[in-house]
């Protein structure tokens, strides 16, 4: 019984709180302070679910509308030739979205984990190519599809001030990496913050697509329809040519699976994520052919084909004198699919540090943001190394090809797992037709530019995914020394600065210790 203090029978209490209640009191405030300090780690070492249907939605249709539908119409045209089979194009590109949406819809209600197709594959395949995707998405497909809309971002920004000639490189790459910046910081700063970046990104680019489907509507009421005369004359249909008309227009609609990615942070995701889904992509599709018509009442294919920027073109002809509005708000729609992407990807990089097959700081969480802000700088960097060739072109070929290639492998999972998991619920099940119908559909889309177009990129694209092997086997299955300190050591350093920042804000919880181990993730002090 020692330290506690005894009192007599004949002792009278104190008073006014003296002695007995000051004690009372301070063992009360401990405790109290014992269990906020538990209620405070349990929180920080999870994402939070912060995000409702309208977020879900605005996510898919601010990632979605981006750079492609500005850019991705004269390609798609040049491909087909014609007018009919162009828009013919574009529906179908929202259906097979729509569709592969579906399928991913049904794995994200049956593998609750942010991280997108990384768990997916995991459970399906194991963990070689769910680790073969974390590689090529980490270092190929997001960082590579970051640095292609913020490059777009900054040359239409730049346009305006560089008329009659092309804005030089330095600025362009400099704009690039300054929008990377202010990205990464924000999404690491706050979810919500993000978010709502996001939302009013996503409003003010629906503006500019109003603004263009309303107005081509009005030509298109007032009589200007020779444009769509004869519309499949001229047509010259090649398997290389149809397949390279895909590639294009669905570059325009990629990110039809990001909502996958923040799972986790989802409200209510067995009816939040299919409801997005369904909403989202379909009426995404609805914009982009209402855009095309629009752009081919006031453009022939011909003039279409020789614009530099279809949607100025578009503005000159039909906004003037406020043409310039055109320019502003693609650089917004550019910018929110840019703060989307980087939203969603930096979550992949958490999940594949949560598992192993990245540095275990990767998987941290911030204590005070609840974001995963080693992962998203990380995306960061990634795609600032990739602004510096500064190829276009090259990276949307590197994009298309690895992308596709693991949505087919991934919805070809979903198929492998109705026979090998039947134990798992499924609360959304799509009729099996569905994902064989995409699967093969993703192979052709792999295999219709290397048989079209062969190319030595596509070689390099496959080498450097097949090198994630060798890092795989030397860092994850034989766990090489030196990685494993890096990781243990960085794990260590912030055990022992959280508990530092414990002992100065509440002396009683620093007896409780912080140990490192495979529950220990997502303490970060930052």
């Amino acid at each position: 019984m020692a330290g506690k203090r005894i009192r007599c029978p004949d002792e009278q209490p104190p008073r006014f709180g003296s002695g007995w209640k000051m004690e009372e009191t301070s063992v009360r405030k401990r405790r109290e302070d014992e269990k906020s300090i538990q209620s405070i780690e349990h929180k920080t070492t999870n994402l939070q679910k912060e995000l409702g249907l309208f977020s879900g939605i605005c996510i898919i249709v601010g990632t979605i509308i981006g750079s492609g539908i500005f850019i991705s119409p004269k390609s798609v045209l040049s491909n087909m030739e014609a007018v009919g089979p162009c828009l013919i194009i574009w529906a179908t590109c929202g259906i097979l979205a729509t569709l592969g949406a579906l399928c991913f819809a049904e794995l994200g209600t049956m593998i609750t984990k942010s991280g997108g197709e990384y768990p997916y594959l995991m459970e399906a395949f194991g963990p070689i190519p769910a680790y073969l995707f974390s590689w090529t998405s980490l270092f190929v497909i997001k960082p590579s599809s970051f640095a292609i809309i913020c490059l777009s971002f900054s040359e239409y920004v730049s346009a305006p001030f560089y008329s009659g000639c092309n804005p030089p490189q330095v600025v362009i790459k400099l704009l690039a990496a300054a929008a990377i910046l202010l990205i990464t910081t924000v999404n690491a700063l706050s979810v919500r913050l993000g978010s709502y970046v996001q939302n009013v990104f996503t409003a003010a680019k629906m503006v500019i697509v109003v603004v263009i489907i309303i107005s081509g509507l009005v030509l298109l009421a007032q009589g200007n329809t020779r444009n769509f005369e004869n519309s499949f004359e001229g047509t010259k249909l090649s398997l290389g040519a149809i397949g390279l008309a895909f590639y294009n227009g669905l570059w325009a609609y990629d990110g039809w699976n990001q909502l996958n990615y923040i799972t986790e942070e989802l409200r209510n995701p067995f009816r939040n994520l299919p409801l997005a889904i369904i909403i989202g992509i379909p009426l995404v599709t609805g914009c982009y052919i209402l855009m095309n018509v629009s752009y081919f009442t006031v453009m022939t294919a011909t003039e279409l084909l020789q614009s530099q920027a279809v949607a100025v073109t578009f503005g000159d002809r039909v906004l003037y004198p406020a043409s310039w509005i055109v320019p502003l708000f693609v650089a917004f729609s550019t910018i929110g699919a840019a703060n989307g992407t980087c939203f969603t990807a930096g979550r992949l990089v958490y999940v594949a540090g949560r598992e192993g097959h990245m540095l275990k700081v990767l998987s941290y969480v911030s204590v005070k943001r609840l974001t995963p802000a080693p992962a998203i700088i990380f995306y960061g960097i990634i795609a600032i190394i990739y602004i510096i060739p500064g190829d276009i072109n090259s990276l949307v070929n590197y994009f298309s090809f690895a992308a596709w290639l693991f949505y087919g492998l991934t919805i070809f999972g979903l198929i492998v797992m109705r026979f090998t998991k039947k134990e798992l619920k499924r609360p959304i099940k799509v009729p099996i037709f569905i994902p064989i119908l995409v699967t093969l559909l993703s192979m052709f889309l792999v295999l219709a530019p290397i048989i079209s177009q062969p190319a030595w990129e596509y070689l390099y694209c496959v080498l450097f995914m097949l090198s994630g092997l060798i890092f795989y086997f030397l860092f994850v299955y034989y766990k090489c020394g030196w990685a494993q300190k890096i990781s243990s050591k960085c794990q260590l350093r912030d055990c022992f600065a959280v508990s530092k920042v414990r002992e100065a804000r509440h002396p009683v919880a620093s007896s409780v210790p912080i140990l490192p181990g495979p529950s220990y993730h997502g303490v970060l002090r930052s």
